[in-house]
């Protein structure tokens, strides 16, 4: 429509939506910010119920924008319609039957099967250029811009069922639901590739926090964990994105991580074969039966081991052969074939070369194994593979096709394995432990809870707590120690003071009652010195534990993700070594058993060099009961279990210390 011209281009304008004779599927509309409410509203009484506002000035302006957006939004919602935008880029459909070009440039790339979203307007332009440029056939493009209405989930779910979309790739800079981006996508994801790159990595930081998990926990590690439990390939460039996207539409995903390499030249072989290691891949070495087949048509200086070097004469018979020969042997998941030009007029016979060996192994069977390219030939650098429909992705540095390929490994394992149950447990009793959290919340407010809170509310979870008591008074410490056993430790129970070794109020290993009433003395003396003694709520006292591995699970609770569950290594090692894994809650019995067997320090569980193993299924149940606790709890936004003693296979472990922080919940995400 234009309120002032009759034809636009040679057709026919229209001063109102509702002058519009024929039906209307879609309404784009562009016209100044103050004027797209009036416009929105003729379009509901035509009867449009799809509408793409362009227009910028909403709320990505400031709060004068965003009241105008809010509005906005109601009257679609009121209407029963569906809007993306405001301030994006457009819509753009490949399909043959609609060919759809609703955005603002003319770049319009090959139908294909891949769909785009993006949060960029800007970076959408050079997406959609880069497609072009790259030959990447697209099924959809969605540019959602402020992403009032219809977002990235909503994008997701409709790509799900779409027959035209095999892979779906995202551009983020942030995340309106992440709770529900998480489920979608870990469900989308077992069917569909999703390819992720998400910008702001540094804007964050590391949140100031007295909890070692919440020091250790920043929005970038959220991001990680959030993409690794739902599925998602994280690419960290534009160019991986797209390398990605290729990689994963043109070939098989790799059903194992044993890679072979062709070169004709040792340095690109090497960086490849560093790439690989680096991504979690094996470049393993080749049978004898292989490397005898290599050497019958090889010449004597070539290398008949992994990677295979062809050397700089390599002719294209050479890699007809070799590529047929990996290919046969069963030894590999993958082929990365590399190539270094040494004369210009060499390389369309060696491209020949090496696409008759693809074919000829194609046809013999060789058909699930995904094949890469790194073709670095000067001046033919924009060469493409393509034999029997089949398109083989080419990259211009040996370490491209690596990360690619190691990235759809874990995919394709991630996909493999079985879903995980978040299980139930009936003996936790959430009443009591909800009630322990609003006492102290209306007693004192937001803070630490006192140690004999924090003991009854494990407690209440049936977590495995060492032994002991806290004691306010020198005989009942040694009371106390003398039923527990000797030795004991005597720590200062305190809610304030959080590092309680620096005040000197820990004391270990005490063997007799006088030395227990020293440990209590002296912890009261030291605090009367430095003005503290208000703070102490007593003395925890605890039979001494010996062997096992100390390791720590924590929770810290991000204000857009939820709660995230960490678990590494115990005692300083937590805060020197930063060895540590997270997880968002729930946490399937999956997530909890990965957690376990991720971390560096995983080998000292298994037993190492004469060690004893940890009894790793008692640890997989404090992280599960933990994730229960803090989903039905919310009031609970830092906990720190620190140090755990985990004991051989059957012991179970215990709790040592532990530290909880509670506040007023806000609305769930």
């Amino acid at each position: 429509m234009n309120l002032k011209a009759a034809t636009i281009a040679g057709l026919t304008a229209f001063s109102s939506v509702t002058a519009i004779p024929n039906a209307v599927d879609l309404a784009v509309i562009v016209v100044p910010r103050d004027a797209v409410l009036p416009v929105l509203n003729d379009c509901a009484s035509k009867g449009i119920r799809s509408v793409i506002v362009i227009s910028s000035g909403f709320a990505e302006t400031g709060l004068e924008g965003k009241q105008a957006q809010d509005r906005l939004l109601e009257a679609v919602r009121q209407q029963g319609m569906r809007m993306i935008g405001p301030n994006c880029f457009g819509l753009l459909n490949t399909d043959p039957a609609i060919h759809l070009n609703a955005t603002f440039t003319s770049a319009f790339p090959p139908s294909g099967r891949m769909a785009m979203a993006t949060q960029s307007g800007a970076l959408g332009i050079a997406i959609l250029a880069a497609a072009h440029r790259l030959q990447l056939g697209v099924s959809s493009f969605v540019s959602v811009g402020n992403k009032a209405d219809i977002s990235t989930n909503d994008l997701l779910q409709y790509w799900e069922d779409d027959p035209s979309t095999d892979i779906i790739l995202l551009y983020l800079e942030s995340f309106g639901n992440p709770r529900r981006f998480a489920r979608i996508a870990r469900r989308v994801a077992r069917r569909k590739p999703i390819v992720a790159i998400k910008s702001g990595r540094g804007l964050a930081g590391r949140r100031a926090a007295s909890s070692h998990t919440a020091a250790l926990a920043s929005s970038e590690v959220a991001v990680d964990t959030l993409f690794q439990q739902s599925g998602v390939i994280r690419a960290d460039t534009l160019h991986e994105l797209f390398a990605l996207a290729r990689g994963l539409s043109d070939q098989p995903l790799p059903k194992g991580k044993r890679v072979g390499i062709i070169t004709n030249a040792g340095g690109p072989a090497i960086l490849c074969t560093d790439a690989c290691e680096t991504g979690g891949l094996s470049v393993p070495e080749l049978s004898k039966a292989t490397t005898t087949a290599l050497s019958s048509f090889l010449p004597p200086a070539a290398s008949v081991k992994n990677p295979v070097d062809l050397i700089a004469s390599a002719s294209p018979d050479h890699y007809t052969h070799a590529i047929t020969t990996l290919l046969a042997s069963k030894e590999i998941d993958a082929l990365i074939v590399l190539y270094i030009s040494v004369t210009f007029g060499d390389a369309a016979g060696i491209a020949n070369g090496i696409l008759r060996g693809i074919s000829t192994a194609r046809q013999a069977g060789g058909t699930n194994i995904p094949i890469y390219i790194c073709w670095m030939a000067e001046g033919d650098l924009e060469r493409t593979f393509q034999t029997a429909g089949e398109t083989i992705p080419t990259f211009p540095f040996p370490e491209h096709p690596a990360v690619v390929l190691s990235k759809a490994f874990r995919y394709e394992a991630w996909r493999a394995q079985p879903l995980g149950m978040i299980p139930d447990f009936d003996d936790i009793d959430f009443g009591t432990a909800r009630a322990i959290c609003a006492q102290a919340l209306s007693r004192e407010g937001p803070g630490w809870l006192t140690v004999e809170d924090t003991r009854a509310l494990l407690a209440s979870t049936k977590l495995p707590l060492a032994q002991g008591g806290v004691a306010r008074t020198e005989d009942q410490v040694a009371a106390l120690a003398c039923d527990l056993g000797f030795p004991v430790a005597v720590k200062l129970a305190s809610h304030q003071i959080l590092h309680k070794t620096e005040m000197g109020g820990v004391h270990l290993n005490l063997a007799d009652e006088q030395t227990v009433r020293n440990a209590f003395a002296a912890i009261r003396a030291r605090l009367a010195q430095e003005n503290k003694l208000d703070a102490m709520e007593g003395v925890l006292v605890q039979p001494m534990l010996s062997g096992g591995v100390e390791v720590m699970i924590g929770v810290t609770h991000d204000p857009l993700f939820g709660p995230l569950i960490a678990f590494g290594l115990g005692g300083i090692h937590v805060e020197i070594l930063g060895d540590v894994r997270f997880r968002i809650t729930p946490l399937t019995d999956r997530d909890a058993s990965e957690m376990v067997r991720e971390i560096k320090g995983s080998r000292l569980l298994q037993g190492y060099r004469g060690h004893p193993a940890a009894d790793v299924e008692a640890i997989e149940e404090v992280l599960l009961r933990l994730s229960r606790l803090v989903e039905e709890i919310p009031e609970i936004s830092e906990l720190d279990l620190n140090p755990i003693f985990a004991l051989p296979p059957g012991q179970g472990c215990r709790i040592v210390d532990a530290r909880i922080r509670v506040e007023k919940s806000s609305p769930a995400v």
